[in-house]
């Protein structure tokens, strides 16, 4: 049987993000320093507690892990498509895992 799209795609994503030496966002736990790659799939400007806050979503090709930089409107280079290694605590927000202010590096597009 072949592969779909989908699934080749994300065995790409795995392959390129553990050879960066990224852990798999699903083995990530909740309150323990990670570090993570893969490609931004969306990037939304959601306010918390009245203070700006820029959101993306990084998929690696095992789970997707919300980046969040907060009081922050925009930041160049954080855009859909791009590849990203981002590193920080991750926790747990209603059922999603969530790094806030993580640092980052980007990696050139997808």
């Amino acid at each position: 049987m072949a592969s779909s799209r989908t699934e080749l795609e994300a065995e790409e994503l795995q392959k390129t993000s553990g050879e960066e030496g990224a852990t798999p966002i699903t083995a990530c736990a909740t309150r323990k320093r990670a570090c993570v790659a893969g490609t931004l799939r969306t990037v939304t400007l959601r306010p918390r507690g009245g203070a700006p806050a820029l959101e993306a979503e990084l998929y690696d090709g095992t789970d997707v892990i919300n980046l969040v930089w907060l009081g922050r409107r925009k930041i160049a280079g954080i855009d859909p498509g791009r590849r990203l290694r981002a590193e920080g605590l991750v926790s747990l927000q209603d059922g999603r895992k969530v790094m806030f202010n993580p640092r980052y590096e980007l990696r050139g597009s997808a």
